[in-house]
């Protein structure tokens, strides 16, 4: 990997980690459109090249959300006891199951492109959202939704921040509670499933390992990045930390729609 790409790699592990760590989004989830369409990391290299990113760039944000100690409570232990099982599974789904990159961009945008749209209006409009959307989430609805959003973050790569925390946000869990416990699981889960892509490779043929010198480039951005993003979090209104969630849900879930449609 030549300097050029090594620098644009960490320019944008900064710039994206700045701005999604915090809302407890990793970066990942938007990282993985430069990967694929500037920086040309194959399917599906590129999910363990995202995972890669999220271990390496994880701690920045942790570092400062334990400093200011919002970095506790049940949730955290909820979701990574869900999530942990989930990106295993999805891991091997990814390998064996769902290789090209079309299926990919479609389910994001279906996954994405409602769900911000949902958040965006419900902080938007909160009296005629509240009803439909029901009481706060129960220990074992956390769990199971935590299950499901591993399945996929293993699948692609993306952690599963940027799923959960717009799903809780919208059912009213604070941003501030959100964003630490989606971050940590964010990590936990993206290490276990490095180390799953990293078996499978052994096994398997095909661009399966992640790329290394470009994750680990990322990553370093992703680390100084997220922790001035979660310097940020405590400046900013909880109004405009939902509507910043569910605009970059929104926005990504869009951008693989017009992705997937070429």
């Amino acid at each position: 990997m030549d300097w050029p790409t090594t620098l644009l790699g960490f320019a944008a592990g900064l710039g994206i980690s700045t701005v999604t760590a915090p809302v407890g989004v990793s970066g990942a989830v938007f990282l993985l459109p430069v990967q694929v369409s500037v920086l040309n990391v194959p399917s599906p290299a590129v999910t363990p090249t995202n995972l890669l990113f999220n271990v390496v760039a994880g701690p920045g944000a942790l570092l400062r959300y334990r400093r200011t100690g919002h970095l506790g409570g049940p949730l955290p232990r909820l979701l990574i006891g869900g999530t942990v099982p989930g990106v295993i599974a999805g891991a091997v789904i990814r390998v064996f199951a769902v290789p090209g990159p079309a299926v990919f961009r479609l389910l994001v945008a279906a996954l994405l492109l409602p769900l911000g749209m949902w958040l965006c209006a419900r902080t938007l409009r909160p009296g005629p959202y509240r009803a439909a959307v029901g009481p706060s989430p129960t220990a074992r609805s956390t769990t199971a939704l935590a299950l499901a959003v591993g399945v996929v973050g293993g699948i692609y790569g993306i952690g599963g921040g940027s799923l959960v925390g717009p799903v809780l946000a919208g059912r009213g869990v604070p941003v501030a509670t959100v964003a630490p416990a989606a971050l940590a699981t964010t990590f936990v889960t993206s290490v276990v499933g490095a180390g799953t892509y990293a078996l499978l490779a052994l096994t398997t043929t095909g661009d399966i390992a992640p790329d290394w010198p470009l994750g680990l480039a990322c990553g370093l951005g992703g680390l100084t990045g997220g922790y001035l993003g979660a310097r940020l979090q405590s400046h900013l209104p909880e109004t405009a930390l939902r509507l910043l969630l569910g605009s970059l849900a929104t926005a990504l879930g869009a951008l693989y729609a017009l992705q997937a449609a070429r």
